[in-house]
């Protein structure tokens, strides 16, 4: 049983009454010449009173302590109807009620996953990388949703972090399988799985853009930030 099992079977209309998830909103505005306009967008439903975000993101490292090994990012491979393509993600979840975006983080990591995190804090290198990403938001064009992204190394030497040790926690309709790509190959791993047909969602393939864009223009980012 793998992702690519799933299929579509058919597609319809859905009555607004009968959405669990999202609504269509019709909103009219003013543009900077004071012209009336009319937008058409979704909007989430789930997002908890009071909660900035409606989920978090999670850019989890593996890491081997006590060798050169490079760290790998930890991805997921899972079928999205809206595609109808198995997607390359990282792990992501929606925030429950009074929950952090650390929390939330660890929390999905572990039931997606098995593994078991440590959020990264921030330290005095070069580096202006945060615990925890501004907010995002996903298609700003479509719909409100938006999300944190929250950085966290997995120690794959812990015994929690063992292959037998590690159980996850899915959902009835989940169907997640996990790998691993080291960071400086993820571009090209984007590539090739965009020829076999896999989706690449923009949060996986912004990363990897970023990182390649370091590498080619390393000298200049470094006297920009010296």
């Amino acid at each position: 049983m793998s992702a690519a099992d799933a299929k579509i079977i058919k597609e319809e209309p859905l009555d607004p009454r009968d959405a669990k998830w999202t609504r269509l909103v019709l909103t009219t505005y003013t543009d900077p010449l004071k012209k009336t306009r009319d937008w058409e967008s979704a909007r989430r439903t789930t997002r908890p009173a009071g909660a900035a975000i409606d989920g978090v993101g999670i850019l989890a490292l593996l890491v081997t302590p006590g060798t050169n090994a490079p760290p790998r990012l930890l991805l997921q491979k899972q079928f999205r109807p809206p595609t109808g393509k198995v997607c390359i993600e990282v792990p992501a979840g929606l925030i429950d009620a009074g929950e952090s975006a650390e929390t939330c983080a660890l929390r999905e990591l572990k039931e997606e996953t098995g593994y078991v995190g440590r959020v990264i804090k921030s330290d005095s290198s070069s580096s202006t990388l945060t615990p925890v990403s501004p907010i995002m938001f996903n298609d700003p064009g479509f719909c409100d949703t938006n999300l944190q992204m929250v950085h966290v190394e997995i120690d794959t030497t812990a015994p929690e972090n063992q292959p037998d040790k590690l159980q996850t926690q899915l959902e009835e309709n989940e169907f997640i399988e996990c790998f691993s790509v080291e960071l400086g190959d993820l571009y090209a791993e984007c590539v090739r799985l965009d020829k076999e047909g896999y989706a690449i969602d923009a949060r996986v393939g912004t990363l990897a853009e970023g990182i390649e864009v370091a590498k080619r223009w390393a000298g200049v980012l470094g006297k920009a930030s010296a």
